[in-house]
């Protein structure tokens, strides 16, 4: 594919050479020639002085570098459909292998993929086009839409709804028990805690995907729901009776406790923490490692534990940087003088 032909299909502006041909994609660091990069965080603008590559994406107003550039203003949207016109993703042709246990109440739709030593589970119902890959587990009485697409070892529980297009990578886990526990007046043979019957069900909209070996819990009473467009991160924990808006991240390692309400367009980064019933409002940013103990107001950027104001919280670890020197001024005016 030439670069002429590159910036026609995605939609970019091109200057350099029309002729040159590309053969791949790779990062900024170690793209070489015939291979397309990009850039776009600021902290990458200097390689690409350096760069090998045989062009680079880059957003309009782009200083002019010795490089090719294809000029675009999402320059890693456009990178992330570059990907696609060079990889050749693995192809699953329908069929089911004989391993595969299929309860005969099941129902599954046309052109399924069905793989090694994959379950399913009575009364399932799954839609067109699935995809279901080795040892995947569907319990009894799941409902699952079109372009079903489960990697290997991730299991839906029992009743839980998962809408069309949705993707669990593996290890992802649908509609575990919530961790519901009530403390007993006195201790039995299993301890002082009552285990809450987890009745409810996990909820997955359209276009969802669950990365690999996250948790969502299903409810005690009621259901937890993962909005449409909802991206779900590696080793994330979605407590019982939460909801997850439209389109939000959650990016690896966010724990959200029970009944947490979280807004649509929320970018909760690694390792940020939620308290139960909580609400995190419409559009929030919580940087990484935040704790977020209260509600938060739709729009803001908040950051550390208790989570505040991301400027604010930036004005704070600046100064706490300089309190061994403030603490010794201090000191130095109290001292007596001699």
């Amino acid at each position: 594919m030439t670069l002429a032909d590159l910036a026609r299909t995605l939609g970019a502006v091109l200057d350099g050479d029309p002729a040159v041909v590309v053969t791949g994609v790779a990062g900024i660091e170690t793209a070489g020639p015939g291979e397309i990069t990009f850039v776009a965080n600021p902290k990458y603008a200097k390689l690409a002085q350096t760069t090998r590559a045989a062009a680079i994406l880059v957003e309009p107003d782009f200083p002019a570098i010795a490089a090719a550039t294809l000029r675009t203003k999402n320059p890693y949207l456009a990178f992330a459909r570059a990907i696609e016109l060079f990889y050749t993703p693995p192809a699953y042709k329908p069929g089911i292998h004989p391993t595969a246990v299929i309860a005969p109440t099941a129902k599954i739709g046309s052109n399924a993929h069905i793989a090694a030593y994959a379950v399913i589970g009575d009364n399932v119902v799954i839609g067109d086009n699935a995809v279901i890959l080795p040892h995947v587990v569907i319990y009894g009485g799941a409902k699952i839409g079109n372009n079903f697409f489960a990697h290997a070892h991730a299991v839906v529980r029992e009743h839980c709804q998962l809408g069309d297009y949705v993707t669990l990578q593996n290890g992802a886990i649908i509609g575990a028990d919530g961790f519901g526990f009530a403390r007993m007046f006195a201790p039995t043979a299993t301890g002082d805690w009552y285990k809450i019957v987890q009745s409810g069900i996990t909820a997955i909209e359209n276009g969802v995907e669950v990365q690999a070996n996250a948790t969502i819990d299903r409810a005690s009473i009621g259901e937890t729901r993962i909005k449409t467009g909802a991206k779900i991160d590696n080793l994330v924990q979605v407590g019982h009776g939460s909801t997850v808006g439209e389109d939000t991240l959650l990016c690896a390692q966010v724990g959200l406790a029970g009944s947490t309400v979280v807004g649509k367009n929320v970018i909760l980064a690694g390792q940020v923490g939620v308290a139960g019933h909580c609400t995190i409002g419409d559009g929030v940013i919580a940087t990484a490692q935040s704790g977020i103990p209260n509600d938060v107001e739709p729009g803001k950027i908040v950051s550390g534990y208790p989570a505040i104001d991301n400027r604010q919280w930036l004005r704070a670890v600046a100064m706490f940087n300089k309190l061994p020197e403030i603490i010794r001024e201090l000191k130095n005016r109290n001292k007596p003088s001699e």
